[in-house]
């Protein structure tokens, strides 16, 4: 469109963990702010979806700074007995390694360096997973999907969180105004770092559907998918599960 600023949507795994490293001391203040808070609801409705009774190991890829995973091991509404975090940026994992020697959680969180298109864990080794704000930014989302499944034990649950686009006339006008104009200012603002937050709406507008991203999950190991709109579709939650007899 004329009078667009093109951005690079490359999902190059190497450019993907450099930005997120070098926003990695701001992630969390941001995705605060950027969400108006409403980041942390988003998350705690994902863990409830797994249905965690305390005894599960619970595989949570593309982990950043480990707030899914600290979710899942607290949750009033039913807690993993383990989590694995597994990402490529590094510094991303150090501040999250930070936070959860802070919060008294290194016993029950793990983090790993990894990349989501080659887990580093055992064929069905884990009872449920998780992806929140990360599928979106692989290279390969087909290989990933795979991993997940093959890693998951069957009957396990998959819980993926992404952004949205709202279908409600209005508010879908004011989201993609916030999403391309404000988000990135204050992003460049507060983190000094331009690309990442001009990144971010760029690759959000070009995620698949909910009803594409649905049948990627059942082309890739997944049955029963069920896909749940939060906060007007701004977000969708996704939920899946192995077949018993994968």
């Amino acid at each position: 469109m004329e009078g667009r600023i093109v951005v690079s949507t490359s999902r190059d795994p190497a450019r993907i963990a450099g930005m997120f490293d070098r926003i990695a001391i701001r992630y969390d203040t941001l995705n605060r702010l950027i969400s108006l808070g409403m980041d942390r609801g988003w998350r705690a409705r994902g863990v409830r979806e797994l249905r965690l009774t305390g005894t599960e190991r619970v595989l949570d890829m593309c982990t950043g700074t480990a707030d899914f995973a600290v979710e899942a091991v607290t949750s009033t509404a039913g807690r993993a007995r383990q989590v694995i975090g597994i990402d490529f940026a590094g510094e991303m994992l150090r501040v999250g390694v930070a936070k959860i020697h802070k919060a008294g959680l290194a016993d029950r969180i793990h983090l790993v360096r990894g990349d989501a298109t080659s887990v580093p864990l055992p064929d069905a080794s884990v009872e449920a997973a998780m992806v929140g704000f990360g599928i979106r930014n692989v290279v390969d989302r087909d290989r990933a999907l795979r991993e997940f499944a093959r890693v998951l034990k069957p009957g396990g649950r998959l819980a993926v969180l992404e952004p949205g686009a709202p279908r409600i006339p209005g508010v879908k006008t004011f989201h993609l105004w916030y999403l391309r104009y404000l988000l990135p200012f204050v992003g460049r603002l507060i983190s000094k770092h331009g690309e990442a937050y001009s990144y971010l709406p760029a690759s959000v507008e070009q995620f698949p559907t909910p009803e594409v991203f649905a049948t990627q999950l059942t082309d890739n190991g997944f049955a029963s998918v069920r896909t749940v709109s939060l906060t007007f579709g701004i977000v969708y939650l996704y939920v899946a599960t192995k077949g018993q007899g994968d």
